[in-house]
């Protein structure tokens, strides 16, 4: 089972692209390393207080690529620099 999970998020105190760049680099980097995942920024690259990040699990047992998605958004709404607005799940 595959899910991917596609947020929309916007950042607020970013000046300029360099900035939205570090904070989406970082939050990437930290889904990577805590979970089992892979993450991407997809969309709005050349705007500064919005992303796309697209999540995605991959395992036999589609509770468990639930439950680590679940923990990514989790972790990403923990971080105060940005905000969760548009969450879209897709499974293939």
């Amino acid at each position: 089972m595959i899910g991917a999970v596609h947020c929309e998020c916007l950042i607020y105190q970013t000046q300029s692209l360099k900035e939205k760049r570090a904070i989406v680099k970082s939050i990437i980097t930290r889904l990577k390393q805590k979970l089992n995942v892979a993450a991407a920024e997809m969309d709005y690259q050349n705007l500064w207080q919005r992303t796309s990040v697209t999540i995605v699990s991959v395992n036999e047992n589609r509770r468990l690529v639930e439950k680590e998605l679940q923990k990514a958004l989790d972790m990403i709404d923990r971080m105060p620099e940005l905000e969760r607005t548009i969450t879209n799940y897709e499974w293939f």
